[in-house]
């Protein structure tokens, strides 16, 4: 920054008022030696010479208000001095102070206007009072364009300051975008957990509840029977753990998490085999090379709608038979699950409320992967759940 810069910023820290009062006491003190004293065979100073002075400094106090007013009365001190015989090097100081200050508070428009007007009005003077006298014919040049540099002055630092309030909404704007971003990032990864840990726990203990009531059912007159079932409730909660401690260890932003692999279409049989005493009897199908190459978000978000589907058929469907259906054909895989649930309409509008985040769940993991899923009750009774996923080619083939 330089002094100049410093002391103008300085000046500008100051009521309007006293900024202007400085103003009109700077110019009169460089202006008033300069109209004391002329040069010898011209007009000295007099009543008339000191009357100007005065109404030009007092109308400076007023520029910011009435620039263009202002302008007007100090350029007509200015050419009362010249056609009164009295001249200076800085009788045009008050002038040029008011044209700088209606450049830099009016815009270009007027800029333009104003010079107009100053110079045509300056040249005139001049040829009235005989200063061009070697080009007699024309208008004296450098009377006509001295008042132009006060209002380029003007207008070169109105730009920058315009410039700068540009620059400053731009970067609070990009600020706010940035804040924006974050927020959005944000919300979106706490949906995703909260997704995911919809998904791991309501799933898990659905299963862990079926299995054992198979156990507690079985416990005296099969034993066998129940010890099955509760290893399966020992090895459902197993996997919630090492899901769950996937999650934590996302949120807890380890460095260098240990990989754990997310679960795909390949673990459907295990998925289920967890629901194996539910009542409920599960038929799992696959075709065209369901998982094979297939993108592991797709996996995923085939995988989590089939286990929140079956979770809400075993939960609230009251259903005997359910069909789990894989298809991969023409770049598109189709999941479909039906259940036979009875044809109850207040049943299907319970089992939506009951399913209600579920349900939110599974469009938001097609959405994510640019697919779609529909669903509703089937006519007849039963409930439909259909997920339409991308079936392209994952590059890499690697896992999140």
């Amino acid at each position: 920054m330089t002094t100049f810069d410093r002391l103008a910023g300085r000046v500008r820290a100051l009521p309007p008022l006293a900024a202007d009062l400085l103003v009109a006491a700077a110019v009169g003190i460089f202006t008033g030696p300069d109209a004391a004293v002329n040069d010898p065979g011209y007009r000295q100073a007099d009543g008339v010479t000191w009357l100007l002075l005065t109404v030009s400094l007092v109308a400076l106090v007023w520029r910011r208000r009435w620039p263009v007013p202002v302008a007007v009365v100090t350029g007509a001190a200015c050419a009362g001095w010249a056609l009164h015989g009295h001249i200076g090097e800085l009788l045009n100081l008050p002038v040029i102070v008011a044209l700088y200050t209606v450049a830099v508070l009016g815009n270009r428009r007027r800029t333009v206007w104003t010079g107009l007007v100053a110079s045509l009005a300056s040249g005139a003077v001049a040829l009235r009072v005989g200063h061009d006298v070697a080009n007699p014919q024309g208008l004296p040049m450098l009377e006509l364009l001295w008042p132009l540099v006060p209002l380029l002055l003007g207008e070169a630092v109105r730009t920058r300051r315009e410039l700068l309030v540009a620059y400053a909404a731009r970067a609070a704007r990009a600020e706010e975008d940035r804040e924006r971003e974050a927020a959005r990032r944000v919300h979106e990864e706490r949906v995703r957990i909260a997704r995911e840990l919809h998904d791991i726990v309501a799933h898990t203990v659905a299963a862990m509840t079926v299995q054992a009531g198979v156990a507690l059912d079985a416990f005296d007159a099969k034993p066998e029977v129940a010890r099955r079932a509760m290893r399966q409730v020992r090895d459902s909660g197993k996997e919630a753990v090492r899901e769950l401690r996937a999650t934590v260890t996302v949120l807890r932003e380890r460095e260098d998490p240990p990989p754990v692999p997310a679960p795909g279409l390949g673990q459907l049989d295990d998925l289920v085999a967890r629901f194996a005493g539910s009542g409920v009897e599960i038929t799992l199908r696959h075709e065209g090379a369901a998982g094979r190459g297939l993108s592991s978000m797709a996996e995923l978000a085939a995988y989590r709608i089939v286990q929140e589907a079956l979770t809400n058929v075993a939960k609230h469907a009251d259903a005997r038979h359910a069909a789990v259906s894989v298809v991969r054909r023409d770049g598109r895989l189709s999941v479909e699950i039906v259940d036979d649930g009875p044809p109850s309409r207040s049943g299907d509008h319970a089992r939506r409320e009951a399913a209600g985040f579920g349900l939110i769940g599974m469009r938001e993991r097609a959405a994510a992967v640019g697919g779609s899923i529909e669903y509703g009750p089937v006519p007849g009774g039963g409930f439909r759940v259909l997920a339409a996923l991308p079936a392209e080619d994952d590059t890499d083939g690697g896992r999140p």
